[in-house]
């Protein structure tokens, strides 16, 4: 079974993390969502409780077949600033394991620890500026390149979601998903 780590942090874009972590499960994907703080409970950047499946030290050593990464803010830097995470991301990315990221997190974790250098990747206007060595596609609501997806936004979550489904699990499961879900 293809598995999957979602980080969460105080300030994740509330939308992207439960689309992510909605979608991926509705796929059959054995999603881990872990809390990058030292506690399960976290507050989304909208006010929205979410209660981690497990702290992140505790999947530290773990082996996933993806990482995928909400936005928002200030949520995304507290997934930048987790030495635990960026050393995860870096084993991960060595293993040629899909790294995803939306909203603010391309640009503010990806960007930051060089995961889009010599990428074509796409992030929340406004951030480009962090995608540090990658080519910004500002017109693509989702991005992939190698084995890094990035996507834009909120509005976007359903789409990058689904694409990282797709990559994951087939066309075949992401189009039964979509229908499910009427998109």
């Amino acid at each position: 079974m293809t598995t999957v780590l979602v980080p969460i942090a105080n300030g994740s874009e509330d939308i992207e993390a439960i689309t992510i972590i909605d979608v991926l499960r509705r796929g059959g994907v054995d999603l881990t969502v872990a809390s990058v703080h030292e506690e399960k409970q976290v507050k989304a950047a909208n006010g929205t409780n979410i209660v981690a499946d497990v702290l992140l030290t505790d999947v530290a050593e773990q082996m996933f077949d993806a990482i995928v990464l909400p936005g928002g803010m200030p949520g995304a830097e507290h997934l930048r600033d987790s030495q635990l995470l960026i050393d995860m991301l870096e084993k991960h990315d060595i293993q040629d394991a899909l790294l995803a990221a939306i909203c603010a997190s391309p640009a503010v974790v990806f960007g930051t620890h060089g995961f889009v250098v010599d990428k074509q990747a796409t992030c929340y206007p406004g951030f480009e500026e962090g995608l540090t060595g990658a080519e910004y596609i500002a017109d693509q609501p989702v991005v992939m390149d190698g084995n890094v997806i990035t996507g834009q936004g909120p509005a976007m979550a359903m789409a990058f979601s689904l694409a990282v489904l797709a990559n994951l699990e087939g066309i075949e499961k992401t189009q039964e998903v979509a229908q499910g879900l009427l998109c």
